[in-house]
């Protein structure tokens, strides 16, 4: 088997396919354009998988996705257990959103991403039987200092020590559900502030990872495959992320039971999420967000940003482009 660092230095082992996938994220985000603010989000999604999927074909490697957006008779998304890719260079497994968000895009509202996750073959979790996940992520300074199994408030406090700061400076993003209303009550009760994410998980768990963003902590219940996504791109920032799946009823806890998964608060630690540092994380902004800036159409041109998250090198690699409309639009 032919692995992602097969043939290259040890720390430069998956720049090419890195910069290759950036492509089919670009490419997806593009083809959502026409549908920002337009209140259609099953258009804008079929146009973004339809774009991702033709630009996956150029791809140099073998791949698999774990991760997708339902079962195969679900066409035209994105299937898990879709092959992917030309069929040369290394197996790996595959996370895919091509656009998470797609009601933030279709209100026209911030942090609508396009996304692809990639990890060594048979390392990625397969979550897909549980659709949902309670998550904590941090970081660098929470590693070995925050744990999901502690009262929020005890997390916030502890977190604030590690990083010097006060707890009335620590802000926690939470998605703004009604199943997080206690959640919420307890981080202002515990002094820190909150910011309510109506969507874009996977946004708001690597903002809260990243040293320079607003918010230090992410938390709540959110989709058990952003959780898989969103490891990926733990892995090269150095964070935190804890994950437990959440089955909605006894029939999906059933088939979480089927697929091998652990249940009854197991927590999955980041290397069970996804095993190994050899990870890519690729995302492209469809509206503008802390992470990214959204897809700009300026005349006969439209401008993108990207960012590239490698776990071997633990570097991230911001892309700006430059796209002719009449190629694309």
């Amino acid at each position: 088997m032919v692995s992602l660092t097969a043939d290259m230095s040890p720390l430069q082992p998956d720049r090419n396919l890195a910069l290759e996938l950036v492509r089919a994220t670009e490419a997806a985000a593009i083809r959502a354009v026409p549908f920002i603010g337009r209140g259609d989000k099953e258009a804008a999604d079929g146009a973004a998988v339809d774009a991702m999927r033709a630009f996956f074909t150029t791809v140099n490697f073998d791949g698999t996705i774990v991760i997708g957006e339902g079962e195969k008779d679900e066409a035209p998304m994105l299937f898990n257990g879709e092959r992917v890719g030309n069929g040369r260079g290394p197996q790996a497994d595959v996370a895919v959103d091509p656009i998470d968000g797609t009601s933030l895009t279709a209100a026209g509202r911030n942090n609508a991403l396009s996304v692809i996750a990639v990890s060594d073959h048979g390392t990625m979790l397969d979550a897909s039987s549980v659709f949902y996940m309670d998550k904590l992520v941090t970081g660098p300074a929470g590693v070995g200092v925050v744990d999901i199994r502690l009262p929020i408030g005890e997390n916030i406090r502890l977190l604030a020590k590690a990083l010097g700061k006060p707890v009335d400076e620590i802000v926690v993003s939470v998605l703004h559900r009604p199943r997080h209303e206690k959640l919420i009550a307890e981080i202002r009760e515990a002094g820190a502030g909150t910011r309510l994410m109506t969507d874009g998980d996977v946004a708001g768990g690597i903002n809260a990872a990243r040293h320079n963003a607003r918010t230090d902590m992410c938390v709540g219940v959110g989709g058990s495959p952003e959780g898989i996504v969103t490891a990926c791109a733990i892995k090269a920032l150095g964070g935190h992320i804890q994950g437990r799946l959440w089955p909605r009823d006894d029939d999906e806890k059933q088939k979480g039971i089927d697929a091998g998964l652990k249940l009854d608060g197991n927590v999955y630690e980041a290397d069970e999420l996804v095993r190994g540092s050899n990870t890519i994380f690729v995302a492209t902004g469809v509206t503008d967000g802390q992470l990214v800036a959204g897809v700009r159409r300026e005349g006969g041109y439209v401008y993108t940003e990207s960012v590239v998250l490698r776990g071997a090198s633990g570097t991230l690699r911001r892309i700006t482009s430059e796209h002719l409309v009449s190629k694309w639009l």
